[in-house]
């Protein structure tokens, strides 16, 4: 049965854009027949930073003696849990123009050198969406360009280093101040939701 892996990573647990974009495409996901989820609420069940260096790169001498079996047992379960589903949808806000650290963490236990990563990419082809919200506009014109530094870093990692087919769906203005950057916000809200419910459907 094909199964999404569903994973959130915004603190706000009443009101998160991402939250509901990503629980959009869930609801897609789940309505077809015999499709299944994962859930990964990284803020409810937030993931360890990585204990050793070695969990990186665990082909480094002595490696497995350098994090404790606890650490190994819970990277492993985020491995296959990631290696047994079809699709990731990934909601990922900007915090202070990155990801979030509960989400950097997650990647740091998946993004392997030699196993997940770089010459070696059982994950590749698979599709990744990765639903990003912003307090402003990030655009071209906007004076902001260059500035996230969380979705770029997700597009590069799931993407070129795991070989992933990425989608990015973008929500911005999220702390408009008037009510024409409003009426934005809302539109793009709109739009994005409806591509989630639209890729969830399909992928």
């Amino acid at each position: 049965m094909p199964q999404l892996l569903h994973i959130d990573s915004s603190a706000d647990l009443g009101s998160s854009r991402t939250r509901a974009l990503t629980a959009a495409f869930a609801a897609a996901w789940r309505a077809r027949d015999g499709h299944t989820i994962a859930t990964r609420d990284l803020v409810r069940t937030p993931v360890p930073h990585l204990e050793s260096a070695a969990q990186h790169w665990p082909d480094a001498p002595g490696a497995h003696e350098q994090a404790s079996e606890a650490a190994w047992r819970i990277q492993r379960e985020l491995l296959d849990e990631l290696l047994a589903s079809d699709v990731l949808v990934v909601g990922a806000p900007m915090y202070n123009y990155s990801m979030p650290s509960v989400l950097k963490a997650w990647v740091d236990h998946i993004h392997i050198p030699g196993a997940t990563a770089g010459s070696v990419q059982p994950l590749a082809d698979k599709p990744a969406v990765i639903v990003t919200a912003s307090g402003m506009s990030y655009d071209s014109g906007s004076g902001r360009e260059g500035w996230d530094h969380g979705t770029e870093a997700l597009r590069v990692l799931l993407g070129e280093s795991l070989g992933m087919r990425v989608t990015v769906i973008a929500a911005s203005r999220t702390l408009a101040a008037t009510e024409d950057e409003r009426a934005l916000a809302d539109a793009e809200f709109a739009a994005a939701e409806e591509r989630c419910a639209q890729l969830g459907a399909t992928l």
